[in-house]
C-alpha cells in the first residue's frame, strides 16, 4: 500500500517509449566501491554517466579518491558517502585543481552532485576533516545506511531542463530530501525506486540529448505530473497519515489527467 502513494512518479514509466540498445552503455552507469578501514566495510555508492575504473582511500589524509573514464564531453554524477566514512568539511579535487560541486548532507550520509567536462580519464580526489575514528573494531563488518538508496541524479529531468540547477531538477531534489526521505514510506519507495529508474533514466536521457524533438516531447508529457508533485511543497508531511492521504489525492489527480481525460476526449472525438 505504501508504494501505492507514488504512482505519479511512475507513470513516466507507463507512458515513456522503450528502446532496444542504449546510445551509451556507460551512461547512467550505477556503482557500489567498498571502502575498507578500521575494521568495517562501507558503501560509497555513484550514479553517473561516466565510468568508474578503481577508488582508493587514505584515512591518515581523510582522502577517498575515484578514477574515472568518460566517453562525453559533459559529465553528470551524484556521489553518497556514508558520514560515518566521511564527514566535516569537505575539500574537492579534478585531476589534481580545486573545484566546488554541490554537497547536501543529512546526518547520515554526504550527497554531492558533479557537473564537469572532459573526456577521457579523471581523477576526483575528496578530502574531508573527520573520518571513521573511535568505532570498535570488528572484522568483515559492512556497514550500509539504508540512506544512500535516498536519490541518485534525476537523470531525466536534468536532460529534459537542461542543468542540474534548473527550478523543476530543483523541486524534485527538494520533495525527495526534505519530503520524501523524512518519512517510512518514502524511504521505502526511494530504496526501491532508485534502483528501478535508474536501469532506464540513463537511456532515455542519452536520447534527450542527441535528440531535441524527443527531448520536448518527454518535457510536454512531464510537466503536468511535476506541476502536481509541487503541491508537496506547499504541505505538511509530518505523519504517515498524512502522506498516505496526500499520495493518494495526487494518485487520482494524476489519473484524471493522464488517463481520464485523453479517454473522455477520444470518446467525444469518436461520437
Amino acid at each position: 500500500m505504501k508504494l501505492l502513494l507514488f504512482i505519479p512518479l511512475l507513470l513516466l514509466l507507463i507512458i515513456t517509449p522503450a528502446f532496444g540498445e542504449p546510445l551509451s552503455d556507460r551512461t547512467g552507469l550505477v556503482n557500489r566501491l567498498y571502502v575498507e578501514t578500521s575494521g568495517y566495510t562501507f558503501e560509497v555508492k555513484t550514479v553517473s554517466n561516466f565510468n568508474v575504473l578503481e577508488h582508493e582511500f587514505d584515512k591518515d589524509e581523510k582522502r577517498l579518491t575515484i578514477f574515472i573514464n568518460s566517453e562525453l564531453e559533459n559529465n553528470l554524477g551524484d556521489i553518497i558517502i556514508p558520514r560515518l566514512l566521511l564527514s566535516g568539511n569537505f575539500t574537492f579535487y579534478l585531476n589534481d585543481m580545486e573545484f566546488n560541486p554541490i554537497i547536501k548532507s543529512n546526518d547520515k550520509i554526504s550527497f554531492i552532485t558533479l557537473n564537469f567536462t572532459g573526456i577521457g580519464n579523471h581523477k576526483i580526489d575528496i578530502i574531508a576533516t573527520n573520518t571513521v575514528t573511535g568505532v570498535e573494531q570488528k572484522s568483515e563488518t559492512t556497514v550500509t545506511d539504508e540512506s544512500t538508496s535516498e536519490g541518485g541524479g534525476c537523470l531525466i529531468a536534468t536532460a529534459t531542463f537542461g542543468s542540474e540547477l534548473a527550478p523543476r531538477v530543483q523541486q524534485l531534489r527538494e520533495i525527495r530530501d526534505q519530503k520524501l526521505m523524512k518519512t517510512e514510506s518514502g524511504q521505502l519507495f526511494l530504496n526501491s525506486f532508485n534502483e528501478f529508474y535508474y536501469s532506464f533514466s540513463p537511456i532515455i536521457a542519452d536520447y534527450e540529448r542527441e535528440n531535441p524533438v524527443f527531448k520536448e516531447a518527454v518535457k510536454l508529457v512531464i510537466t503536468p505530473m511535476l506541476s502536481t508533485l509541487s503541491i508537496l511543497n506547499y504541505v505538511d508531511l509530518d505523519s504517515e497519515a498524512e502522506v498516505l492521504g496526500y499520495g493518494i489525492s495526487l494518485i487520482l489527480l494524476n489519473v484524471g489527467i493522464y488517463f481520464v481525460a485523453p479517454a473522455i476526449i477520444i470518446i467525444k472525438i469518436k461520437k
